[in-house]
């Protein structure tokens, strides 16, 4: 019935893997894997009609630098079959996003992108819609927001979800210029996401949030202190988001410490365990009681030349 195009798709796959040589976890058996994932459903098209059917899957990763990353993210996207992914540092100009090659993969893409700094992007099995790329009044050319409506075009509101894709400013050190600007960012993201809130009940804001939200996220709350990543007005500027009506959907999980997704390259801190929750999926009220499972995958922090950061996910019955 399908034969035929899952050759030709899994041709196109496989020569975008053989783009990168000496990937051994890339294999022509995920390309065509993801591809018999293609042939189910409506007509053996790429959407699958999830919102309305079955537990939806949301991921979001900081990759950074997708060119370096996009075997991994394929071999990811094939294992792990989200319906919908954030991805944060693209480290990309729009003229070079591969929208080829995820689309190979089953997934329509937006992206916001700059060149060698920041970047964010969205990955959905149907095609987002009213996009926003920057915080209305706020003049700030780095690539760091982006929010679409996924859904079925004409589906009601209701049905639909809103999902903003944020990449937090670091900040560097408490104290400095980067500091007080990431302060403020946070202050504008914050009634940015208000109105978002208001328009879109059903919301999901995920992300790497370059904070922790309290000392359960921080391998070593005494060595950190009140560092950068851990100060009290960055927790504050955090919680005066979630106040919003948002809840981590982690923590409606596991209430337990040592559970991390970010680990630095240097001294052994993945192996060692050495790390910092800050890449985090937020839930609005209205799709509270549909959230399933929440997790942090390690796996592909443990692979050769990785991100720094491992995907988290959430899962939600939407019906």
């Amino acid at each position: 019935m399908c034969s035929g195009r899952a050759i030709r798709a899994a041709g196109r796959v496989a020569a975008t893997f053989r783009c990168f040589p000496g990937r051994s976890l890339i294999t022509i058996r995920n390309a065509l894997r993801v591809e018999r994932r293609l042939s189910e459903g409506n007509g053996c098209g790429p959407e699958r009609h999830i919102l309305y059917n079955a537990t939806m899957k949301i991921a979001s990763w900081n990759v950074n630098s997708l060119k370096v990353r996009l075997p991994y993210l394929s071999q990811w996207l094939a294992d792990a079959q989200p319906d919908i992914v954030a991805l944060q540092e693209t480290k990309l100009e729009d003229a070079k996003f591969p929208v080829a090659e995820l689309a190979a993969a089953g997934y329509r893409a937006v992206y916001s992108g700059q060149k060698t700094y920041n970047g964010v992007a969205i990955l959905a099995r149907q095609p987002p819609r009213d996009i926003v790329t920057d915080i209305p009044g706020l003049d700030d050319p780095q690539r760091r927001i982006l929010a679409a409506t996924i859904g079925a075009p004409g589906s009601s509101q209701g049905q639909a979800l809103r999902v903003v894709n944020l990449y937090v400013v670091n900040g560097k050190a408490v104290g400095d210029e980067k500091y007080a600007y990431k302060l403020e960012w946070l202050a504008r993201v914050r009634e940015f996401l208000a109105g978002e809130l208001e328009r879109h009940p059903r919301l999901v804001v995920l992300g790497d949030f370059n904070i922790c939200p309290d000392d359960r996220d921080v391998y070593d709350p005494v060595a950190w202190g009140e560092d950068i990543l851990c100060s009290p007005p960055e927790r504050a500027g955090l919680k005066s988001i979630t106040e919003l009506g948002l809840h981590d959907s982690f923590r409606l999980f596991e209430q337990g410490a040592g559970h991390y997704s970010w680990w630095d390259y240097r001294q052994a801190a993945f192996r060692r365990n050495m790390g910092l929750r800050i890449d985090l999926i937020l839930v609005s009220e209205a799709l509270k009681s549909a959230t399933t499972a929440a997790a942090i995958d390690r796996v592909p922090r443990g692979w050769e030349r990785p991100s720094d950061h491992t995907p988290v996910t959430l899962e939600l019955d939407v019906r």
